[in-house]
């Protein structure tokens, strides 16, 4: 007996009244079967294109830039104020 024959003896087995409880059960196992076929599809998907991704900015060449000792607007100066009051050595 395959365990598909053997569910359904189960099934047979079951009152009228349980029925529709199995039928939403199997319907929920369905439902999450496909959702997880399509998040491994996915998954895959986003890992193909993080990889790319990850390729290109590999090559990307960065070149330092020189970044100003002085804060060259009033946000920058009031903020460097704060973390200075606050201890932090900028």
């Amino acid at each position: 007996m395959t365990i598909r024959e053997t569910v359904i003896a189960k099934i047979q087995q079951l009152p009228e009244s349980l029925l529709e409880d199995i039928s939403a059960f199997i319907d929920f196992i369905i439902r999450n079967s496909q959702a997880k076929t399509v998040i491994d599809s996915l998954e895959d998907n986003y890992s193909d294109a993080w990889a790319l991704w990850f390729e290109a900015t590999d090559s990307l060449e960065i070149t330092p830039q020189d970044i100003p000792k002085v804060p060259n607007s009033e946000y920058q100066q009031r903020l460097l104020s704060k973390y200075r009051q606050q201890g932090l050595d900028l």
